[in-house]
């Protein structure tokens, strides 16, 4: 007995240097990863520290004060990186709702990765995952079956949530630069935060009129922009599944909402999304708003993506306005 108990800070000591090496390689120890989705859902705090950071950089703003271009560009940056997230990391890793060249797929994943939302093949497993078990009890953000603080940030903190399920993406994990981005998913975002910072500085020296320097351009672009993002993101997983309206009869609580299509470019319309997950667009009506769609129609014409995939005839034809369920709240 007392053998065990000795053994116990020993055990607590080596998970806690598993998890600090996780921060830097996600697959690093594929067999406790492959043991950690058999475990029950608990907050992993050391691994989630990086997360905590991200929240709690945003004090800086204390410090660092603010500008008009500061502001200016972390909105920029939110917008430009939540292109990315629903453009790449949704559209096209999770549903391969277009096609592209093996470059473009490549500058696609490194886009994505300034969004600190993890590696591409991490992001669409977990989004593939979701759409088959939607609001079904092995959803992994079901406001339905686990609450909506859960849904919205607490599933992300969960131990089996963080390994990679290579399974749901063999057709992506085939592509071994892809791999690489997704095992360090670290790697970019830490890159991007030291280019902003430095871009501060620099701009400070040369234009010092702009009143910023390197630390303002970390805390707006990088901490507060990146926060902002991610919480924007994460309301398709919440708030989409409890306010809004039911077009489609999908079985799960998916909804459309003008207003969230608005924070997330286009994502808001997730009733649709869900009947057909398949095509490229989500506002299926002129008057459903969808920017990300028109970006990538934009795209397109530069012959970097091709092949975007329309919605299906029968979308327009199948049981519309299900119990016509108004917004709640």
């Amino acid at each position: 007995m007392s053998a065990q108990v000795a053994l116990r800070p020993l055990s607590a000591l080596r998970t806690a240097l598993i998890s600090l090496i996780h921060w830097f390689d996600s697959d690093f120890g594929s067999k406790e990863l492959e043991q950690l989705k058999e475990k029950p859902h608990r907050v992993e705090w050391v691994r989630t520290v990086p997360f905590i950071i991200l929240h709690a950089g945003c004090l800086g703003v204390i410090w660092t004060g603010w500008s008009p271009f500061a502001v200016g560009l972390a909105v920029f940056l939110y917008f430009f990186r939540m292109f990315a997230v629903t453009g790449f990391f949704h559209r096209y890793f999770s549903h391969r709702t277009f096609s592209t060249s093996r470059a473009w797929q490549f500058v696609m994943a490194l886009w994505g990765g300034i969004c600190v939302q993890r590696g591409a093949l991490w992001w669409a497993a977990t989004h593939r995952h979701h759409h088959q078990y939607s609001d079904e009890v092995e959803d992994k953000h079901s406001p339905r079956q686990q609450g909506f603080l859960w849904a919205h940030i607490g599933w992300i903190t969960s131990t089996r949530n963080f390994p990679t399920d290579y399974r749901r993406v063999k057709d992506l994990a085939k592509f071994p630069e892809l791999v690489f981005l997704n095992r360090y998913d670290t790697l970019v975002p830490i890159l991007f935060a030291v280019l902003l910072f430095f871009s501060g500085k620099l701009i400070n020296h040369f234009f010092p009129g702009l009143h910023t320097s390197g630390g303002q351009l970390l805390v707006w672009g990088f901490f507060i922009s990146t926060t902002f993002l991610f919480h924007g993101t994460a309301c398709i997983n919440s708030l989409s599944h409890v306010f809004g309206r039911k077009r489609y009869a999908t079985g799960d609580d998916s909804r459309n909402s003008f207003l969230l299509s608005l924070v997330t470019l286009g994502e808001g319309w997730h009733n649709n999304h869900h009947q057909h997950m398949g095509c490229v667009r989500q506002g299926f009506y002129w008057w459903e708003l969808d920017i990300t769609y028109y970006l990538l129609r934009v795209m397109s014409w530069t012959g970097l993506i091709w092949d975007l995939r329309p919605v299906p005839a029968e979308a327009y034809n199948e049981e519309k306005h299900v119990g016509k369920q108004a917004v709640k709240g």
